[in-house]
């Protein structure tokens, strides 16, 4: 991935969606070559020439202020997501890193794991940036059992698993608004951390071998996941969906806890508990088959 054409793709498609009656400007004639706004009309509403418009479209960000960056974001009315990733794509073409590198993490504290495990009536789990599951609590890894097959790369990542799976489509029922999610996720981190070689790989795995993938990625768009609503069809429950909260930890960069409940009294919140008498009775199968060997 180059970060310089990551930035002209990002702006141009910015750009697209935002029509001159919907920035306030007057939409002379009537045949318009591109949809949206030109480049000229950005440079205007930013307050910049359209030479230095058309270098930053070009991914010459580098040195571009904090003011120009925000009259930029101001002009193709960036939401909050989009604003960070501008600002990440500037500071990331700024360092233009020398190599690729891979982020090296020792084990996740205990103190962390014990509040995970803690958490024994909500299904939860840790993540990085790549959306991998480095941590899963009891009731977390009975919800996401079909990630963890027999023959599942480890650590187990929630985008291979969508994209790649043949069980994907069916575990997630709201699965195009889902891998949407997913792929706006994987932009974003990749302007967080372009340098990531294992993050890298894993998008060049999905271009590769998803068309779904493929087709997503190229529209660039990113989002911050905090809070919302998840749907999944479990093999042994059924249907539920579930609020969640994303939070991040300050203490461990880049590492995610994502957590899912049910208001009480919900079919949700049945359900539920129906995936914990599920979980206890897997664990005491397992349990038997350990002590029969």
């Amino acid at each position: 991935m180059s970060t310089e054409s990551d930035i002209r793709d990002f702006l141009a498609s910015r750009r697209a969606k935002i029509t001159p009656q919907r920035a306030g400007l007057p939409a002379y004639g009537g045949n318009r070559r591109v949809p949206g706004l030109r480049r000229e009309e950005v440079a205007l509403l930013a307050g910049v020439s359209v030479d230095y418009y058309v270098r930053l479209e070009r991914g010459h960000l580098a040195g571009a202020s904090e003011e120009v960056l925000d009259a930029v974001a101001n002009a193709l009315q960036l939401d909050e997501a989009e604003r960070a990733h501008l600002y990440d794509l500037a500071r990331a073409v700024a360092r233009r890193p020398a190599r690729r590198t891979k982020r090296v993490r020792g084990p996740l504290p205990d103190s962390v794991l014990r509040v995970l495990h803690s958490m024994t009536d909500s299904p939860a789990f840790i993540r990085n940036g790549r959306l991998d599951i480095l941590a899963i609590n009891r009731l977390g890894h009975a919800l996401y059992a079909p990630l963890y097959s027999d023959d599942a790369p480890r650590p187990v990542n929630v985008a291979r698993f969508q994209f790649l799976n043949p069980y994907g489509r069916d575990f997630f029922p709201d699965w195009e608004q889902s891998v949407h999610t997913t792929v706006a996720l994987l932009r974003t981190e990749a302007g967080r951390a372009p340098g990531d070689s294992e993050l890298t790989g894993l998008i060049g795995e999905l271009v590769t071998r998803s068309e779904e993938f493929r087709t997503a990625w190229a529209k660039h768009n990113v989002r911050l996941h905090h809070t919302g609503r998840k749907s999944f069809r479990h093999p042994a429950v059924g249907e539920i969906t579930l609020d969640f909260d994303a939070m991040e930890l300050p203490a461990q960069p880049g590492l995610t806890l994502t957590a899912y409940s049910a208001g009480p009294h919900t079919p949700a919140h049945d359900a539920l508990q129906v995936l914990a008498a599920w979980a206890a009775s897997e664990d005491a199968s397992a349990a038997a088959d350990i002590s029969s060997h």
